[in-house]
């Protein structure tokens, strides 16, 4: 069973941001380059940034974000919520490449923070140790938890819809990607009541945050062993804050990343394409065809899994799975989990990365050999200008499919699923008190 819990966070003092919330929040950390990072710390002295990214030189980075946020506590920057609520979070959008807006709708809350094992938080892609080590380093400075996670919980008949709706809007910002950005608060006891028992009976899956969810585990584990009898049962640090989402709420979209596969000894198109034969219908094009109609043509092959796999030269070919072949007998896709055989990723992946092209799951893993873009158009003109060997373009892992392989106890490589838009840091935060209990 879930179990989730209202915030009562530290929000940005609503008079002090000269140019409104939005010169003060930010995306997500891993995310943001270095461009990025000094024309957010330009816009506003107080954004976010300057905490999730703090700067300095080694560790030092960790104190400096630790002062910073005591000093912003002191003027009163940062104040916090008299009482505790969800906060309900909507998002408009059009999507990437075009197409009518969207709204995409959850809230804010927290999770307490439970071992996969337990299986009622799902993962659904493998972590790495560089970007955990990165945030814990920051929890532990600041005893905050600055960046929610994002999860999905199922409500096939939309039951929360009615306590959802009793919120109080507190802002409105536009991000300047295109996003519309609302933040209301619930706080109603009887709306309250009736999200935590409807989370109650979903496992909850993580969409984005799979890093910072493992980190702040870590984080609480070790905060619990410290503190001793000293730890409240029901203490803020048990607690990890989280975007929660419908995840079948037909507005909640995923879009495809691709994979420019770079730096390989060698890469033949002409020798991919006879070797994909083994497993796939191949189905070649040429005339150098733009994004949008191989994207296109990718499209009308969602009977099976598939994939595009461009050269530099212009030409393409679609790789459609072929009905009835034995996926159990294959040295490489073979391995896989039943579940995993059938997804698209899982079979470029094993079926073609790996198997064909070299790219162990460990080189993978540490993209070595790729890069994932998510602008399709983008990356086929970088790849006929001569950056990289090969791109594969895909279309976007139903989240069903993500679910299913979850539920199965497996994950998706890395770069499977893009939900857009990105939630905000700097909405709310979460403090982590080992003393203080959630309300």
């Amino acid at each position: 069973m879930a179990e989730i819990a209202p915030l009562t966070p530290l929000r940005y003092d609503a008079s002090r941001p000269p140019n409104g919330l939005a010169s003060v929040v930010a995306p997500p950390y891993d995310v943001i380059d270095a461009t990025q990072r000094a024309a957010l710390a330009a816009k506003d002295p107080h954004n976010v940034v300057k905490l999730i990214l703090p700067e300095g030189e080694g560790d030092a980075k960790y104190a400096n974000a630790a002062a910073l946020f005591e000093s912003w506590l002191r003027e009163k920057v940062l104040v916090r919520d008299t009482e505790p609520g969800f906060y309900r979070y909507d998002q408009s959008f059009a999507p990437p490449g075009g197409g009518a807006r969207l709204r995409r709708r959850g809230f804010l809350g927290l999770v307490r923070l439970v071992p996969f094992s337990e299986r009622i938080v799902l993962p659904h892609e493998r972590t790495l140790s560089g970007p955990k080590e990165d945030r814990l380093k920051l929890f532990r400075a600041t005893k905050t938890n600055l960046s929610p996670g994002f999860m999905l919980y199922r409500d096939p008949g939309n039951k929360l819809d009615a306590a959802l709706d009793e919120a109080s809007l507190l802002a409105e910002l536009d991000s300047g990607d295109g996003v519309h950005h609302a933040l209301a608060k619930i706080s109603d006891r009887a709306a309250v009541d009736a999200i935590v028992s409807g989370v109650a009976a979903s496992q909850l899956l993580i969409a984005d945050g799979h890093h910072r969810y493992e980190t702040a585990l870590r984080y609480s584990e070790e905060q619990t062993a410290t503190a001793g009898a000293g730890a409240h049962p029901r203490g803020r640090h048990r607690y990890f804050m989280v975007f929660l989402a419908n995840g079948d709420d037909p507005n909640l979209v995923v879009f495809p990343t691709h994979r420019h596969v770079h730096s390989l000894p060698s890469a033949s198109f002409d020798q991919l394409t006879a070797r994909a034969k083994v497993l796939f219908d191949v189905t070649v094009k040429d005339g150098g065809a733009s994004a949008d109609v191989l994207l296109a043509w990718l499209h009308e092959a969602t009977a099976r899994p598939a994939f595009v796999m461009a050269s530099p030269d212009g030409r393409a070919a679609r790789l459609c799975l072929k009905p009835g072949v034995d996926l159990s007998a294959h040295p490489t896709v073979g391995k896989l989990h039943p579940t995993l055989q059938r997804t698209d990723v899982g079979l470029l992946h094993a079926g073609v990365l790996e198997h064909i092209l070299g790219i162990t799951p460990e080189a993978q893993a540490a993209k070595t050999n790729l890069w994932y873009p998510q602008d399709a158009r983008a990356a086929l003109a970088d790849l006929r200008s001569g950056k990289g060997q090969l791109l594969a373009l895909m279309n976007a892992t139903p989240v069903a499919d993500v679910r299913t392989v979850a539920e199965a106890g497996e994950v998706m490589p890395q770069k499977s699923t893009f939900f857009f838009p990105k939630v905000l840091t700097g909405l709310a935060i979460h403090t982590l008190e080992v003393d203080v209990a959630v309300a």
